[in-house]
């Protein structure tokens, strides 16, 4: 999964964590982008020190599990333009997007003044771009459609992956998860109260005036890729 911030991509990980075939891995990436982008993340200091820096080694993350299934939770600004994304051939891949006034106004509660960057739209358009250009399978999950309907759209997800939707995808116990992330006392209050798929309350919440701008850049790359998205129809 390549997901933007702010986006159930928390929520969607627990959701496959709660099937007994399947491990999950966090943000594999995240230590290498902040060694790479001058940028100041809460727990920057901890992430650093927590995942592998170096690009090549960032697979080992994932390499040695031994399940049906491996679920990556990848950030589509960790992904950094001009690194190799080669790792995408051996995978199932699918975007997950959210309209960019939700996900701004989320994200902006934790970093102040988001850029086009941060918030990930942008890459994953290129992303998605470059999975047609090589022909591999991907497909687009917006997270609007999973909310109202969560578990049609995890059929329809689990099917486009090739593989067995499981009721239990659909709740998870409260509280936090040991595949947590360091960074998840920053990031995941919200997902830790919940139990399933719910409309948080920064789905209603007003769009700062200083965001506008960047409203106008991302929903170009959201209306783009939401083209591609799996709905009930």
């Amino acid at each position: 999964m390549i997901s933007g911030p702010r986006n159930l991509s928390t929520a969607i990980m627990y959701s496959f964590n709660n099937r007994k075939d399947c491990v999950c891995v966090d943000e594999p990436y995240y230590a290498n982008y902040l060694s790479n982008v001058e940028i100041e993340h809460p727990g920057k200091k901890e992430i650093l020190s927590s995942l592998p820096i170096r690009e090549e080694n960032v697979p080992k993350c994932w390499e040695e599990k031994d399940t049906a299934i491996v679920f990556i939770k990848n950030m589509a600004q960790h992904l950094r333009k001009g690194m190799s994304v080669e790792f995408m051939r051996d995978m199932q891949n699918f975007l997950l997007i959210r309209h960019p006034k939700q996900l701004i106004a989320s994200f902006a509660e934790v970093i102040p003044q988001p850029t086009l960057r941060d918030i990930g739209l942008k890459r994953s358009y290129e992303i998605l771009n470059w999975l047609k250009e090589q022909n591999l399978h991907v497909f687009v999950l917006d997270s609007g459609d999973l909310l109202d309907d969560p578990k049609e759209i995890l059929i329809k997800m689990c099917q486009n992956l090739n593989i067995p939707f499981d009721e239990n995808m659909l709740h998870w116990e409260s509280g936090p998860k040991a595949i947590d992330g360091v960074w998840a006392p920053y990031w995941y209050a919200n997902v830790h109260k919940s139990t399933g798929f719910q409309k948080q309350r920064s789905s209603d919440r007003p769009l700062s005036t200083h965001c506008q701008d960047l409203y106008q850049e991302a929903i170009q790359y959201y209306n783009e890729l939401r083209k591609f998205a799996i709905t009930k129809d």
